[in-house]
């Protein structure tokens, strides 16, 4: 079992370049450790909500045992972004200054291509089986969201996970969704052991566990505008989302099976 993790804190120090994908503009960025990072921004797209997914969706991954870039907590100066000379970023360093997420940049990485990289039955199954848990939407043929590094296989960008947050109504309906759009997993074709995924991960993820990943959400990512509940009464609703789909893993492994059944 993966031991419980604690982020460290880092300040960034330079603002090396763009990612532009999408709509949330990550960057590479150095930071005070001597490391570099590709930076997500909370002024950026979905704000801090999309920074909580990319928070839990890789130290949940993490702690089930797949290989997820380190996250660090990235504090952004007020001063920061002053001399950048695209308005459009120099905005978003600007709503952006204090904590934000950074993932450890994983130089020399290439986009994973399901038509050159093989999976493996078990690795392919237990990552569809995390992606139903999470509810990610962005694991797909147009967007693998996964990177070969030293010939291994990475898991990145969990922003799109945990969508039921965007409008934070009808939670509990959310948590115990089948997840149909599973069918549209790139590695759904390979995974052909999920009632085994679904059994060993269901015992890995005790309570105790998903209660110790939602604590690690900061409070400054849970100012949200309109909402007046406190941090720790957003955080439980976090775990309690995650516990209830636990309860429903059964529901959504059968879903992904079945999905499977018309692809092979």
């Amino acid at each position: 079992m993966q031991t419980l993790p604690e982020l460290r804190h880092v300040n960034v120090t330079r603002y090396i370049t763009p990612l532009r994908e999408g709509g949330s503009l990550p960057a590479v960025a150095d930071a005070d450790d001597g490391f570099k990072y590709v930076v997500k921004f909370r002024g950026a797209g979905h704000g801090p909500k999309a920074l909580i997914a990319e928070l839990l969706g890789c130290e949940l991954g993490r702690y089930l045992g797949f290989k997820v870039p380190e996250v660090v907590f990235a504090d952004l100066d007020e001063a920061f972004g002053r001399t950048e000379g695209d308005e459009e970023i120099q905005d978003l360093l600007k709503f952006s200054q204090g904590l934000n997420i950074g993932l450890h940049f994983l130089s020399g990485a290439i986009n994973f291509d399901p038509a050159v990289t093989q999976v493996d039955a078990q690795l392919a199954s237990e990552i569809v089986w995390f992606d139903a848990f999470m509810t990610n939407i962005d694991r797909t043929f147009r967007n693998t969201n996964m990177l070969m590094w030293h010939r291994e296989l990475w898991l990145i960008d969990h922003g799109a996970t945990l969508y039921f947050h965007h409008s934070f109504t009808n939670w509990e309906q959310s948590a115990a969704t089948p997840f149909a759009m599973i069918k549209d997993h790139v590695l759904l074709p390979q995974a052909s052991q999920l009632d085994e995924a679904n059994t060993k991960f269901k015992a890995l993820l005790t309570d105790e566990v998903l209660q110790h990943m939602v604590n690690l959400i900061p409070d400054a990512w849970l100012d949200w505008e309109g909402y007046e509940e406190r941090p720790d009464a957003l955080r439980q609703v976090y775990f309690q989302f995650l516990s209830t789909r636990l309860t429903h893993a059964d529901l959504f492994t059968k879903t992904a099976k079945d999905a499977r059944q018309t692809l092979v």
